[in-house]
């Protein structure tokens, strides 16, 4: 297994945490992770990929080691992607994104057109602005959301996180190595020798909520608007991958965005769930290279 390098880019209190798989100078793959987890839980993904690729990923705003801002819309994301593209100075890009994450590339493509080469987007968060519906949240997303007040987010160790976390349903198919890559890179050392989250149940909550209303054709922006409408003017090649085991709500988010996107194509991972990189690394490098073909 490849140790990446880490290293994090912008000002002090809008830092935004990367790490590098390979050597510079290959063509770049930029890796998105979902809500709640890290840039380390590409790592089985990563390190295959880093023999073709200088392959590099980010923890995303209010998780790991980077910012925690007071705003979490999808247009935060995408410039949070945008800038890192500009940091590194990349172009040709290869962008490979998981739930939310993947939502980040495809707005961040058209905010800068030409840049990507193509995008492989697992299970994206989109909603179709030409069904929007009026009113907020509804009752049951709304209590999902104010749910994740309720986790647990501090723990005596990573032992006991990652005895707990592996027996809970949504880490119960992931890989031992992806599991504690998560553990050991999600949590953050107290003095009293105990562990808390990096992504406090405070800021998941805040997160949660737009994505819930996305799910249910809600979402209606900031000032800036729905973005999501941009989704149309995508200049790259994207594929969009669902997993037989996953929510259906997952499956309805892609089928709008394959509506939506104009150079689409799609994927099923099958006896898979959401989790799919995490869940079966193997298959996805092998499903992001036949892409690049």
């Amino acid at each position: 297994m490849i140790n990446p390098h880490r290293f994090s880019i912008g000002r002090a209190g809008a830092e935004i945490a990367m790490l590098q798989w390979g050597e510079s100078g290959r063509p770049p793959a930029l890796l998105v992770h979902g809500t709640g987890f890290v840039a380390d839980v590409w790592s089985e993904v990563a390190c295959e990929l880093a023999s073709t690729y200088t392959v590099y990923a980010f923890d995303r705003r209010g998780h790991g080691a980077s910012h925690k801002p007071s705003t979490y819309h999808f247009l935060d994301y995408a410039d949070d992607v945008c800038r890192v593209m500009d940091a590194l100075g990349l172009r040709d890009i290869y962008g490979i994104g998981h739930s939310a994450g993947a939502t980040d590339l495809l707005l961040a493509a058209k905010l800068l057109p030409g840049l990507f080469t193509r995008l492989f987007v697992m299970e994206p968060t989109i909603m179709d602005p030409r069904a929007a519906r009026a009113g907020g949240l509804d009752d049951d997303s709304l209590s999902r959301v104010q749910g994740a007040l309720r986790r647990q987010a501090e723990f005596d160790s990573l032992d006991v996180v990652f005895e707990r976390y592996r027996a809970a349903p949504v880490f119960a198919d992931w890989t031992e190595t992806s599991l504690w890559a998560y553990v050991r890179h999600g949590f953050v050392s107290l003095e009293d020798g105990r562990v808390r989250l990096c992504c406090t149940p405070e800021t998941e909550s805040a997160m949660l909520r737009p994505i819930y209303e996305a799910m249910t054709q809600v979402y209606v922006g900031d000032a800036r608007g729905n973005p999501f409408a941009s989704l149309a003017e995508i200049d790259c090649p994207v594929r969009v991958t669902t997993a037989a085991k996953s929510w259906l709500v997952y499956k309805v988010m892609a089928a709008r965005a394959t509506s939506l996107i104009p150079h689409v194509s799609t994927m099923v991972f099958e006896g898979a769930g959401h989790c799919v990189a995490q869940e079966v690394p193997a298959r996805v490098v092998q499903a992001t290279l036949e892409f690049a073909k």
